[in-house]
């Protein structure tokens, strides 16, 4: 996979160490969730909010993740190319052009 300039990649041992930290932090949650001295209403309703939170934390990323993609400069560049492009070509224009192309022939 090919990374354009100006983006980052992340190595494989940051992926690893993420990875991991997640696993054990979800892990030991659980756990304590489900050691705790609670009736199984009130541990059935933590364990419920702390996958809600854990859910919540994902889109929360990935929109933080998007917002910065689309403040870049190239993505900005790619859509001034694309919103000239449509500001320049109109189609009833281009239906014109070929309908008396046709009928000149």
């Amino acid at each position: 996979m090919t990374v354009p300039n100006g983006m980052s990649k992340t190595t494989a041992a940051f992926f690893v160490q993420a990875a991991v930290a997640f696993a054990i932090s979800f892990v030991t949650a659980l756990g304590g969730i489900y050691f705790l001295p609670l009736d199984a209403w009130q541990r059935s309703f933590l364990g419920i909010s702390f996958l809600f939170l854990v859910s919540s934390a994902f889109s929360l990323a990935k929109v933080i993740r998007d917002q910065q993609e689309a403040a870049t400069v190239r993505v900005r560049l790619d859509e001034a190319r694309i919103e000239k492009l449509l500001a320049d070509y109109d189609p009833l224009n281009a239906a014109a052009a070929k309908l008396s192309s046709s009928t000149q022939a």
